[in-house]
């Protein structure tokens, strides 16, 4: 009986954990979105100066990356719908599978992965380290609110960028397997491109830049909320930048499922 005591007891710990991190992350995003429109008349307003310094890190030096491994999904997945498709005799009409899956589904989620890789890691390893060395403690020394001045350019700047990266991540894409099919089944780029306006509609796209919206927030929220509950020095920030990255990931696949479901109901 003390071990399934014991057991529940871990499990209420951790239900009651979980609870506690998806409010302090809501709450985040609404002292967010005040500091954004009610900072300028508080004598505080968002610096877009750094805003701009994180979208060049969130976005700009994520596209070689993306473009190569964008490129690299679309391939792979005009190779693999050539092939099954080639057992009905219906590869002429991989553009349809490729270009709806790509649009509605590769692009936001690899792009999601890779921008949760790079920079909800470092966003939770940078607001870890401030908080070990207590530098956060020194902004509310100084009168500075640490979400205004840490939390918020990271939080607009990742909601900018990654839907710019996923209609980059589309066009790399599509853009590889067009060469694929060109070179394998002698479609020429100007038809795959005009059965790609035949078969694609803005609502595909706009699917896409839905979940890449939500797949922003997520990477921030989850990046500062990990960061900040930082314990135990350079090994703590170290284990909280690990967990970032896992939560991001499962988030944006979970998210990725539910969002799906209920487009496609």
């Amino acid at each position: 009986m003390a071990s399934i005591g014991n057991f529940v007891e871990r499990v209420g710990r951790a239900t009651v954990a979980a609870v506690e991190e998806v409010g302090n992350g809501g709450v985040l995003v609404v002292q967010s979105l005040y500091w954004v429109f009610v900072g300028a008349q508080q004598r505080q307003p968002v610096r877009i100066a750094s805003v701009f310094v994180q979208m060049m890190e969130i976005g700009i030096k994520a596209v070689p990356i993306i473009a190569m491994l964008a490129a690299t999904i679309g391939m792979m997945l005009a190779i693999q719908s050539i092939y099954t498709l080639r057992i009905f005799g219906a590869e002429s009409r991989v553009t349809i599978g490729i270009a709806l899956s790509v649009t509605r589904e590769f692009a936001p989620l690899i792009t999601g992965i890779l921008v949760a890789g790079r920079s909800g890691s470092a966003l939770a390893a940078r607001i870890g380290t401030m908080k070990i060395n207590q530098e956060i403690d020194a902004l509310h020394v100084m009168g500075i609110n640490p979400v205004r001045f840490l939390v918020v350019p990271a939080l607009l700047a990742s909601v900018v960028m990654v839907p710019s990266l996923t209609i980059f991540s589309d066009f790399m894409g599509l853009l590889a397997a067009g060469l694929y099919i060109n070179l394998e089944l002698g479609i020429s780029l100007a038809a795959y491109v005009s059965e790609l306006q035949a078969v694609l509609h803005v609502d595909d796209v706009m699917h896409g830049l839905g979940k890449s919206m939500i797949f922003s927030v997520l990477i921030a929220v989850i990046g500062v909320v990990n960061g900040a509950s930082v314990t135990g020095g350079a090994e703590g920030v170290g284990k909280v930048t690990t967990r970032a990255v896992v939560l991001s990931i499962s988030a944006i696949i979970v998210t990725d499922m539910i969002f799906a479901f209920v487009a496609t109901r």
